[in-house]
């Protein structure tokens, strides 16, 4: 596991990287969704590129992708059984709601929401009074290390790109295992650095670096690597663990976000934003150099609590 030089994440370190996380959602909800819609996350494509003499992908392929992130990440999971469906779901980092509202439709499952951000958990909010799915759905301010349910509350525990910003990745796990119920699904998809060899106890400097610029600019406090996740989930006695490596399939979706990035559109949604979040929108170019360095990658990691 890579801990990051700059030593945030214990006593007023965590407050401050909390506050600065929800402050930077709060301020860059509107260009996100603006750019990508209700989906803030990356969609998941056949190929990393497209075929010679193909058509460009347009706006509308990016959005399948993303609801087809969901439906892939079900499968792997093995959810997408009828014979599984889940009744109870929580979306940890839930964005304004996207997934959470996606999930509710597919299942018709009671669903909650958590996330840092109010203006966030305000937005959510809107959309799902707006989807006719208020009495199925809530969302709420709260932290992923400490989250306000009993133990066992949840048939299905979902969390899609919202790991990278949680400083005690181990203590993130362990609460998406306690508030599921006995036999329930946790998937988890998200960044993390490339495993490590055999023969490494840790990155490279050059590769440290470049993940602490990353980690500057996206208020990433910590990294790990799949295998860790999954020694997590060992650890904590969860069954039918299994991970795969996502990079290539979500390799398009770069290019569509510097292209959105890039019109009138985006220009003056991120200039609207303010700083904070033109500066996470220019330090693509940093995760671009991650995931082309193999650097970085895009996981998921699913597994099952005992019954």
């Amino acid at each position: 596991m890579a801990k990051l030089q700059r030593g945030e994440g214990e006593g007023g370190d965590l407050e401050k990287l909390r506050k600065g996380i929800a402050e930077s959602y709060d301020e860059s909800t509107g260009a996100w969704e603006e750019l990508f819609g209700e989906y803030i996350h990356r969609g998941f494509y056949d190929t990393p590129s497209a075929a010679p003499g193909a058509a460009p992908l347009t706006a509308q392929d990016h959005r399948r992708a993303q609801l087809r992130m969901i439906d892939e990440a079900l499968a792997f999971a093995g959810v997408s059984d009828p014979e599984k469906k889940p009744k109870k779901i929580l979306d940890v980092g839930c964005g304004i709601g996207g997934d959470t509202l996606c999930l509710a439709k597919k299942y018709g499952a009671q669903c909650i929401g958590i996330n840092l951000s109010p203006v966030q958990v305000k937005r959510a909010q809107e959309l799902a009074q707006a989807e006719g799915l208020a009495d199925k759905v809530s969302f709420e301010v709260a932290d992923a290390l400490n989250q306000p349910f009993p133990d066992g509350q949840f048939d299905l525990v979902w969390s899609l790109e919202s790991g990278e910003h949680m400083p005690d990745k181990e203590k993130f796990f362990s609460e998406m295992a306690r508030v599921a119920a006995p036999g329930a699904t946790i998937i988890l998809v998200t960044w993390c650095h490339r495993d490590l060899s055999p023969d490494e106890e840790s990155l490279r400097p050059d590769e440290m670096k470049l993940l602490n610029k990353i980690s500057d600019a996206h208020l990433l406090p910590a990294w790990c690597s799949a295998a860790d996740y999954a020694s997590f989930a060992k650890s904590l006695k969860l069954e039918d663990i299994r991970r795969a490596d996502w990079s290539e399939n979500v390799a398009p979706f770069w290019s569509a976000a510097v292209q959105s990035g890039m019109t009138w559109r985006g220009i003056i949604s991120l200039l609207k934003s303010g700083w904070k979040t033109i500066k996470t929108a220019l330090a693509v170019s940093l995760l671009i150099e991650g995931y082309n360095k193999k650097v970085i990658k895009y996981n998921i990691i699913t597994c099952r609590k005992p019954k």
